[in-house]
This record gives structure tokens, C-alpha cells and sequence, in this order.
């Protein structure tokens, strides 16, 4: 084995790693398609991965994980900080010399007659002054090729690393798969990531949430940036001019859709075209225009499958359609191709769900059961994806122009509503909620807090965080602050019915958005902050389904509501103590006192 790298501290961990693990053979991870061939067809012939039909997905492969291991486990996601008061109250914690013993234990070993694979990879485009560098090691090919399709890997990242310390250590052990001993550790203070007992996406491809949120928003804490759960795209007008948003959702918000936004006809007609530059995770500095610049530092998508088809979200349909690992879905046996819940309404006759198993598929389905896992996912390079912006490479970043909070409420807020300044945002960003889904493990259906929609992701004490939120603020010119706006695309009627139709649509909430920017429209203040005017939001081709009336209704504040809504938000910021920042403080006073008036 030759080293691909002379940096001294790279090689003293591998080597102090490779003791630990005793792996029989050693495989540094250059990025060349030949290598990467090579590793797809020895998956192949173990089993771990099944080629796909070549025709009509070519380069797409399949996956299954154990049942068991299925999707992010967030009580075995733990933040090992030296002090336990630094993880804050809505991480798990557990000491760092605990947590290595514990986990060196259960590592110790497990690679004997397995390969170590060495992967260097540069979160954000490599030389970016954005991006950062880590290092994988993994006993899993299914996560090398994953990683070379999620990130920028090879000998070229440790190139621009050279002789740095500045780069994020990861050890991924399979092991046995086993939930008992599963677990997914972050040390922010000394760049490390260990997961071991998991072969899912979520909790093994570490420079995905463990290392782009929950170390990057320690390393943005301590170096004055931010890494925050955020899409990013742009929105050209029919002037050819783009400007960006990044907006925050939970999961089943409706983020991938939102990101790869289809104008509706009138808009496509009128010359409107919408960029993805990120579905998932932001990278946000201050450029030296005094301006907010954002990149995405992913080069993948790792979707959610069910729900996908050509209505909801064909650009990410047509993402998948080459070069793709799709994991946990259905196989059709005849064609040899994909099918999950949502792509049609036509299960294959001659199906095997995702634990394998050969099954009638329309039968199957009646009997309501699933033929794709509901957390099934793929995996898809960004370059596939048709409206990706030309900014995606962009080592500087896009600049921001607005941020965005959203999540599923029925009854509670309205549409779209702006807040007052940069402060009150950072309260309307703390004050997320929304419904669970099968992304994370456990109840599904239940409302919670989930702040800035980094409940799961923040590496550090979230009172902390929104500290951090609230000096970036003050630290620009309000005149170039991105403004900060929520939305609600899930408010329902009396009946259970959503009221606004989604998907394309959500364009008109964004072009109101954006003209707020540019100062071009009024807007009326409320208890909450400004919302539209109905006349604002451009209603044009949605007779029948949109009247000014009943959008009326989805703008609607009701104070009632929003004074039991306050009452929960005491009771949440109360976790926090101390360390709950004066301004939202003073912010969830504001909102008392409004909602009186």
C-alpha cells in the first residue's frame, strides 16, 4: 500500500487506527472512476450491492441495510464534549474518555479479514476557502461509493490539505450491525467522528450531518461562520437576474421540493426559472462586501425515495436515473428496476420488498404493507440534476438575500410572515415546529420543537447557537442582512384539507418574499410580525383551487392560538436556563405583549 499523502498528522492517526481495528488489507481511496469500477463490481460479487438494469439505469445500483438499521437513531447520536453543560440540554451526552473507551472496545478488531478504506474528501468544492477536509475510514465499500457521490474524494483533497491538522477524523466499523451497540459520536473539540454497529446512509456517511452540521457548527461557533441545515436556491426573474434563499425545514417538510422547484406555467411562460445549488445542508460566511455568501458543501443528494415522482419532484426523479445507489426501495424482478410507495400507482407484479423477500406487489399493497422501507433513500450525484444552478461550483458562494423557517402546522401559521428585524428572526427560527416522520426513529405524527431545524444536528448547546445566530446579525450592515421570513405550507381547513396547493406554487410565497427584499412591497404588521397583503401574493392561474378569500384565511392570525403557542414556547426556552439569550427573551415578551394588544 502506498500512502497518498507525507502529512505527518494524517499518518499518525491511520497508523495508531489500523492497530485498533486490524484490518487485513489497506485501500487509500484515490477518486478515479477505474478504482471506483473496481469496487462496484467486488460489491457486486459479495452480495452488498446488485446491479441494476444498465439500459434504463445505467450506472444505478442497489443496496439493502439490516433491518434494524434503517434510519438516524438520535438517542445513539451522542455530542462528547469535555463538559457536559457545552452539549446543552437537546443533545445526549457522555463523557469523552468514557465514550472512547466504550467505543474503541467495540471497534477493536473488527476489521480482521476486511479491508480498511481510506477516504480523503473535501466538504464544498476543493480549494474553496469555504471547504473543509476529512478523512473516513471505513470496512464498508457501500459507504465508499457513497462518499464519492456525496462528496468530492481523492488524492486532489489532500493536495490542497498538505502539511494542515485542519481536517475532520472519521472511523466507521460495521462491526455486527448490532442496535445494543450502535453508536454515532461526535468530539467537536478534537475534530473526531466515530460510528460504529451501522450501515445506514444517515449515521455512516460521516461527512454528511456528523461532520457538514454537527462538528462544522462547532467549527463555525468558534471561527465565526455557520453550518446550518439549509437548501439553498436561486430564483431568476424574467430580467435574467437570480437571487438566493436558504430556507430550513424538518424532515417531510417538503425541503427536497422546495429546492428543486418547477415554476408553475404562468411563471415558466413569463421567463421565471428556479437554480438548486443545495437540498440539504448551507455553509454560510461574510463575504468582503459585507454580504452573507452560502455554499452547499455536499455534491450529492441522499433523498428520501417514497413520495418521489414525476408531480411532486421530477428534477429529483431525473437525478436518480443514473449513477445512483438507491437503498431499502423495491425491485421490480422483470426489468430488474426501482419502485417505491409515491413513484406510480402501479406496484410491480413480480416484486421483492426491501428486506428481500419476493411478493406480489399490487397483493402486497392492498394488505397495506410497504413495499420500499418509508425511509428508503437515494443516492444521486448533483451534477445529474437538471436545474442545478452554475453557481453550484463556486468556490465563494451565492449571496444570501433571505432565510427561510418553515414546518408542518395545521392550524397555527399562517402561510408566509416576515420578521420585524434580524433578532426577532433568530426568535421565529427557535421557535420551529413541526411534525415527526420516518427519518428519525420513533413516534411518527408528533409535533415538536424543532429550532432552525438543527434539533438533531447542533453540535453544541443550542442556546449557544442562537447566541451565535444573533452576534452574526450584529455583525452586518441591516441594509445587507438577508431578511427573515416562515412559512407554512401545511395549514388545513375545518375539513383536514390543505388550503394551499404546494409543490410549483410555493414560487408565488418566494416572489412576495423576494420583493420584500427589494423593499417593492407593503406589507400588514400583526401580533407575530408582517404578513401579506392578499392582493401581494400573485394568485393567476389557480382559479378554483386559490381565491384572495380563502387566502385571507391561510394568512389569517389567530391570537388565541398563538397565546397557547407562547405558552409553549416558555415552557421550551425554559430547558435552557441562563443561557437563553436577553434578546429572545425579550423577543417572547414582545409576543406576549402583541398578542394582548
Amino acid at each position: 500500500m502506498t500512502n497518498m499523502t507525507n502529512n505527518k498528522s494524517v499518518l499518525d492517526w491511520i497508523e495508531d487506527k489500523v492497530a485498533l481495528v486490524q484490518p487485513d488489507n489497506i485501500v487509500w481511496i484515490d477518486g478515479s472512476e477505474e478504482q471506483l469500477e473496481a469496487l462496484r463490481a467486488e460489491a457486486c460479487r459479495t452480495g452488498e450491492m446488485i446491479e441494476l438494469n444498465q439500459e434504463k439505469l445505467p450506472g444505478c445500483y442497489y443496496h439493502r441495510t439490516a433491518p434494524n438499521d434503517v434510519a438516524r437513531v438520535e438517542d445513539r447520536t451522542l455530542i462528547c464534549s469535555k463538559k457536559e453543560e457545552d452539549a446543552g440540554p437537546t443533545n445526549h451526552w457522555m463523557d469523552p474518555e468514557k465514550a472512547y473507551k466504550m467505543l474503541y472496545d467495540i471497534a477493536r478488531g473488527s476489521y480482521r479479514g476486511r479491508t480498511m478504506y481510506v477516504i480523503p474528501y473535501s466538504m464544498g468544492p476543493v480549494g474553496s476557502p469555504f471547504s473543509k477536509a476529512g478523512i473516513e475510514l471505513t470496512d464498508s465499500i457501500y459507504v465508499v461509493l457513497n462518499m464519492s457521490i456525496m462528496t468530492r474524494v481523492g488524492k486532489k483533497v489532500l493536495d490542497v490539505l498538505g502539511d494542515s491538522n485542519d481536517w475532520v477524523r472519521g472511523l466507521h466499523c460495521k462491526c455486527d450491525v448490532d442496535p445494543e451497540k450502535r453508536w454515532i459520536c461526535q468530539f467537536p473539540e478534537d475534530n473526531t467522528i466515530i460510528s460504529v454497529n451501522s450501515a445506514y446512509g444517515g449515521n455512516v456517511l460521516l461527512g454528511k450531518k456528523c461532520f457538514a452540521l454537527r462538528i462544522a457548527s462547532y467549527q463555525g461557533k468558534n471561527e465565526g461562520w455557520q453550518a446550518e441545515h439549509m437548501l439553498i436556491l436561486g430564483v431568476e426573474n424574467p430580467q435574467g437576474e437570480v437571487k438566493y434563499i436558504c430556507a430550513a425545514f424538518p424532515s417531510a417538510c417538503g425541503k427536497t421540493n422546495l429546492a428543486m422547484l418547477i415554476p408553475p406555467e404562468g411563471y415558466k411562460k413569463k421567463g421565471y426559472k428556479v437554480w438548486c445549488v443545495g437540498d440539504d445542508i448551507s455553509w454560510i460566511r461574510k463575504g468582503e462586501d459585507g454580504r452573507l455568501y452560502a455554499i452547499n458543501p455536499e455534491n450529492g443528494f441522499f433523498g428520501v425515495a417514497p413520495g418521489t415522482n414525476m408531480k411532486s419532484n421530477p428534477n429529483a426523479l431525473i437525478s436518480t436515473q443514473k449513477g445512483t445507489i438507491f437503498t431499502n426501495v423495491a425491485r421490480n424482478l422483470d426489468d430488474n428496476t426501482v419502485w417505491w410507495e409515491g413513484l406510480d400507482k402501479n406496484p410491480p407484479v413480480n416484486a421483492e420488498e426491501w428486506t428481500g423477500s419476493k411478493v406480489n406487489g399490487p397483493e402486497y399493497v392492498a394488505e397495506g404493507k410497504k413495499l420500499a422501507h418509508p425511509n428508503s433513500r437515494f443516492t444521486a450525484p448533483a451534477v445529474n440534476c437538471p436545474c442545478l444552478s452554475s453557481e453550484f461550483e463556486n468556490p465563494q458562494g451565492v449571496p444570501i438575500s433571505a432565510f427561510v423557517f418553515g414546518g408542518r402546522r395545521a392550524k397555527l401559521a399562517p402561510l408566509c410572515y416576515q420578521s420585524r428585524d434580524w433578532n426577532h428572526g433568530v426568535f421565529v427560527g427557535s421557535i420551529m415546529a413541526s411534525e415527526t416522520t420516518a427519518a428519525a426513529a420513533g413516534a411518527v405524527g408528533v409535533v415538536r420543537r424543532d429550532p432552525m431545524a438543527m434539533l438533531p444536528f447542533c453540535g453544541y448547546h443550542m442556546a449557544d447557537y442562537w447566541q451565535h445566530w444573533i452576534d452574526i446579525g450584529a455583525g452586518l450592515d441591516p441594509e445587507k442582512a438577508p431578511k427573515i421570513f416562515n412559512v407554512n405550507w401545511f395549514r388545513k381547513d375545518d375539513e383536514g384539507n390543505f388550503m394551499w396547493p404546494g409543490f410549483g406554487d410555493n414560487l408565488r410565497v418566494l416572489e412576495w418574499i423576494l420583493k420584500r427584499c427589494d423593499g417593492e412591497v407593503d406589507a400588514q404588521e400583526t401580533a407575530i410580525g408582517y404578513i401579506p397583503y392578499a392582493k401581494d401574493i400573485n394568485i393567476e392561474g389557480l382559479e378554483g383551487e386559490v381565491s384572495e378569500e380563502s387566502l385571507e384565511k391561510i394568512l389569517d392570525v389567530d391570537k388565541e392560538l398563538w397565546a397557547k403557542e407562547a405558552d409553549g414556547i416558555e415552557e421550551f426556552y425554559q430547558k435552557f436556563g441562563d443561557k437563553l439569550p436577553k434578546e429572545l427573551e425579550d423577543e417572547l415578551a414582545a409576543l406576549k405583549a402583541n398578542l394582548k394588544k
